[in-house]
């Protein structure tokens, strides 16, 4: 649950140079947005979260 409050918070974690400049251009053209973070384990995830706002989903490295 922490994660997702970062995601909403705007922390988009350890994403690139790139793709944190996706976010902020996607915040103002509603598009898509996207975070990275690594647990304490050293398990790495994203958080995508759609365009429209609707949903936002986890994803595992071998899911994405």
């Amino acid at each position: 649950m922490a994660y997702l409050v970062r995601h909403i918070a705007g922390d988009c974690g350890d994403v690139g140079e790139h793709d944190r400049r996706g976010n902020e251009f996607s915040l103002q053209q509603d598009s898509r947005i996207l975070s990275a973070f690594r647990m304490s384990d050293g398990t790495r995830f994203w958080i995508i979260t759609e365009a429209d706002r609707s949903i936002s989903t986890f994803l595992l490295p071998e899911e994405y």
